[in-house]
């Protein structure tokens, strides 16, 4: 691999558009949502999650209806919300919970309403998953040019 080679690779996976969820607990919605375009866009639009109020760990229930659809979040860890991942972030979606997030020029901003899943058991976390995976593959559209084939390599 020559350096010109490596420096088109480097340029590329920041050229990647970016995404941030956002949410207070960053225990259900958003961290649902983050899993299904890191799944989905396999690698080819950097995500991010984060709440002003973070949980100590993920919604069980949210766990359990993401690993239905074949993906583990179990490992996931509720981060905090910063500015920073704000101004790295091309899109910032909130997840319908009110929650205040920095706004910095440029960055396009969306507010999902969405019920929350805290205290629901999976019956009632599998809509908002649904609804939620709906919304991503909608996003993937917007935001990766041309069709999209999740099983297609990475070049």
């Amino acid at each position: 691999m020559t350096a010109e080679t490596t420096t088109e690779i480097t340029e590329e996976a920041t050229d990647r558009p970016s995404v941030l969820f956002v949410c207070v607990h960053n225990a259900g919605r958003s961290q649902m949502a983050a899993s299904y375009l890191s799944h989905l866009a396999d690698g080819r639009i950097e995500v991010r999650s984060a709440g002003s109020a973070p949980a100590d760990s993920v919604n069980p229930a949210a766990v359990e209806a993401m690993a239905e659809e074949g993906i583990d979040i179990s490992a996931n860890q509720p981060k905090v919300l910063s500015d920073q991942a704000v101004k790295d972030s091309d899109v910032v979606i909130t997840m319908g919970c009110g929650d205040a997030c920095p706004f910095f020029p440029g960055k396009r901003y969306e507010d999902w309403k969405l019920d929350d899943p805290a205290g629901q058991g999976i019956e009632g976390v599998r809509p908002i998953r649904d609804d939620i995976k709906g919304r991503i593959q909608q996003l993937i559209t917007e935001l990766l040019p041309g069709p999209f084939d999740p099983s297609a390599p990475n070049d």
